[in-house]
């Protein structure tokens, strides 16, 4: 049986989000495996600070820590890092670029362990970035000139799911987010905004609300409001 998916719009290893990371974990193998492979374009001081952020939320939860280097296509398919994905309790996926996170793990030997160690029951996180690449259909955040702003392939395990996460303080950065990316969402997919410090909860059509703030069911009508505790069924 497929394990538990949690979307999170923001606070990936921090601890607001403690208690989130605690649950996923809670009645598995005290295993974590830590991926920071959207962020694999950042600095190499930016990817001590997400290797300290995670090893020290492990240390907290009292798991062992596997945080994997995985930046690149070489990396992702290294056999001795797909190799340590076997026995996680959680595998979780940190913010940063969700198109250079998809086009690093599609088809790789990374994500085929991910995959699989999910379908035998190990939770499965994604955060901000890491979030939007576990869909289909990725939603831009910003139309940039001059580049290629076509519509961002994700990795596919969520095919009935689009999010937009940070979604309280996407809304004054980017004012049009919703009109933009409603027009372009594909037919049988549930676009949705996920607050910072909250998360959905569930997979891969029934999910539940979780944390301090809101989720938010995007449609051309308006905008529905979830709290915590409140269910979302998707097609």
């Amino acid at each position: 049986m497929s394990g538990t998916i949690a979307l999170v719009g923001s606070g990936e290893w921090l601890p607001v989000m403690l208690d989130l990371e605690r649950e996923l974990l809670n009645n598995q193998n005290p295993v974590y495996v830590q991926l920071s492979t959207a962020a694999g374009q950042e600095s190499p001081a930016r990817l001590e600070h997400w290797k300290n952020l995670a090893q020290t939320q492990a240390k907290t939860l009292n798991v062992e820590s596997r945080w994997l280097p995985v930046f690149d296509n070489e990396s992702a398919n290294n056999p001795e890092f797909a190799e340590k994905i076997k026995g996680a309790g959680l595998i979780y996926l940190s913010g940063g670029d969700p198109t250079y996170l998809a086009e690093t793990l599609r088809d790789s030997l990374v994500w085929k362990a991910i995959v699989n160690e999910w379908e035998n029951g190990a939770s499965l996180a994604g955060c901000s970035a890491g979030a939007m690449a576990l869909t289909t259909w990725v939603p831009k955040m910003r139309i940039k000139i001059g580049k290629n702003n076509e519509d961002v392939k994700g990795l596919g395990l969520l095919p009935n799911i689009g999010v937009i996460p940070h979604f309280d303080r996407m809304l004054g950065w980017i004012p049009d987010i919703i009109t933009r990316n409603l027009l372009n969402t594909p037919p049988g997919v549930t676009l949705v905004g996920i607050d910072e410090k909250t998360a959905l909860v569930g997979g891969t059509n029934s999910w539940t609300v979780k944390g301090e703030q809101s989720v938010w069911v995007l449609t051309h009508d308006g905008r529905e409001e979830l709290k915590a505790g409140q269910t979302l069924i998707t097609n």
